[in-house]
């Protein structure tokens, strides 16, 4: 069971980036699948979750607007579009996958983990 991440980078404010997770090694469709990411000193936060059965969850209030959550399911990868970055983005970003149609954005729900991207956006 393997989750890659993968375009994070660094990015002025305004930019966009596009993360990936490619999953493999369970059944894609079985699973609900969520980005979170981690600020220095700072909680895990969720952002959203998407799964086959019941669609994409809402998005935390701090991305609402600007993230899209999307899955290509030919290629068993996770999409998050990130666009109007501003520097409270800046983190680790994790996709984390559980076994479940609940679309649930608390990542002590989740089981299974990726091992980040870092995203920075600058000033």
């Amino acid at each position: 069971v393997q989750l890659v991440e993968s375009g994070g980078g660094l990015v002025q404010t305004g930019g966009s980036l596009r993360l990936s997770c490619e999953v493999s090694g369970f059944i894609f469709d079985a699973y609900a699948i969520g980005w979170f990411r981690q600020a220095p000193g700072k909680e895990r936060e969720g952002i959203s979750v998407i799964s086959s059965s019941t669609g994409s969850s809402p998005y935390a209030d701090s991305v609402k607007g600007r993230f899209t959550i999307s899955s290509n399911h030919a290629k068993d990868t996770v999409y998050l579009q990130m666009n109007r970055l501003k520097p409270d983005d800046t983190g680790v970003y994790y996709c984390a996958a559980e076994y479940s149609d609940l679309l649930l954005l608390d990542p002590t729900g989740f089981g299974l983990w990726g091992q980040g991207t870092q995203v920075t956006v600058s000033s």
